[in-house]
């Protein structure tokens, strides 16, 4: 059994109205030097077998129909 992350965020050139709300925020509660913020989501998948080469794959297309909105967003897939 493997475990895989997907990680998925906002493409650079997207408004992250979320993210921009929060670097806002950090200088009145006293976290200073955070220039952006940008916030995204975390699957992890637990697979029945290894993460090979095949298994990847799938997950790969798991992410680009299931987790996020090419359009819009990027993902990233990786072992844990």
């Amino acid at each position: 059994m493997a475990r895989v992350v997907v990680d998925v965020m906002l493409k650079p050139e997207i408004l992250d109205p979320q993210g921009q709300a929060i670097a806002r925020k950090l200088p009145q509660m006293g976290f200073d030097g955070v220039g952006a913020v940008r916030q995204g989501k975390r699957f992890e998948l637990e697979l029945d077998g290894p993460a090979d080469d095949e298994a990847l794959e799938r997950v790969h297309k798991i992410a680009e129909t299931l987790l996020a909105n090419p359009v819009i967003e990027n993902f990233e897939v990786r072992v844990l």
